[in-house]
């Protein structure tokens, strides 16, 4: 079969790979559709080359999981693991959740990564009713869906953009800086550097910063004293935890076939493409996710949830 691989140079190339043998509790999925991470076209180098990459992917059940677990032949997934950018793959049953009807696969595919860590993070800040809420990086694919969530659980959110975006439909308060914000109870944190530094100044005592992203890609100088506050503690998180991900993943399925939720989509094409996919990435331009069709299945199948 045909797969993304890690190749010479720290650029992917097409090339045939062996078929994957699932283990007794991952099914073997047929792959139509996957989603490109800034991560995954910016690290390539690292991994040895003949490496299947990628790690979002949506398609068809085509051998069920030998111990009974997880979706049937034929069903329509979403699924979170290494090696995704191939025609087949196999995957976890604990990482795979069922497409709802009404959400198409180019759209599920781009949901795993940045879905799963928008919605952890929040639940670990402990955002909920009336909480006040930071999202830095709010323009790129875990900060919109982050903000979206935190307004879905009733709080008030703060989108920060280096650029002025639209009110994000009635959901945050959109901002291109943080001077002048009051306390927050929470932050989602996504760029880094300075910001992290600021940010952590506005939380309130007993607030949580979850520190999730670095795309400043400088250091964060934490003043002498910072750390010090009276009153309830407050706290900065690490945050990398997306194991074991279905039941995450099927509720946030569920909230995109009930258009609670929405993934844009900024640049999508075949996987054979893979140059302008990684041109696209790294343009700032691009709003939404990179997606690339697997294969013969076709790129406008992808369809654009705004």
């Amino acid at each position: 079969m045909r797969a993304l691989v890690a190749g010479p140079g720290a650029r992917g190339r097409l090339a045939e790979v062996p078929e994957p043998v699932p283990s007794t509790d991952q099914a073997l999925v047929e792959v139509h559709h996957v989603a490109v991470n800034h991560s995954e076209l910016r690290h390539m180098g690292r991994f040895p080359a003949g490496t299947v990459l990628g790690y979002d992917a949506a398609g068809i059940v085509i051998r069920p999981a030998e111990d009974g677990t997880g979706p049937g032949a034929g069903a329509r997934v979403a699924a979170f693991g290494a090696g995704a950018w191939a025609e087949r793959a196999a995957f976890g049953t604990d990482s795979l959740a069922v497409v709802p009807e009404g959400v198409s696969l180019g759209a599920a595919a781009a949901l795993p990564m940045a879905g799963i860590t928008a919605l952890r993070a929040l639940r670990a800040a402990g955002v909920g009713p009336g909480s006040r809420v930071l999202v830095t990086g709010a323009s790129g694919a875990v900060g919109r869906l982050a903000v979206r969530l935190a307004a879905l659980a009733g709080a008030y959110v703060i989108a920060s953009t280096r650029r002025p975006v639209p009110a994000w439909e009635g959901l945050a308060e959109p901002v291109t800086g943080l001077d002048g914000i009051d306390p927050v109870d929470a932050v989602i944190e996504l760029v880094g550097g300075p910001t992290l530094v600021t940010a952590w100044g506005l939380l309130k005592p007993g607030g949580n910063l979850q520190s999730i992203g670095w795309a400043a890609g400088q250091a964060a100088v934490f003043p002498p004293d910072s750390t010090f506050s009276l009153g309830a503690a407050r706290s900065l998180h690490s945050f990398g935890d997306v194991a074991a991900p279905a039941a995450d993943l099927a509720h946030l399925l569920g909230l995109m076939a009930t258009g609670e939720l929405s993934v844009e989509v900024g640049w999508h094409g075949s996987w054979e493409r893979l140059e302008e996919a990684r041109a696209a990435q790294l343009d700032p331009a691009t709003a939404g996710k990179v997606t690339l069709a697997v294969g013969h299945h076709r790129a406008d199948e992808i369809e654009t949830l705004v």
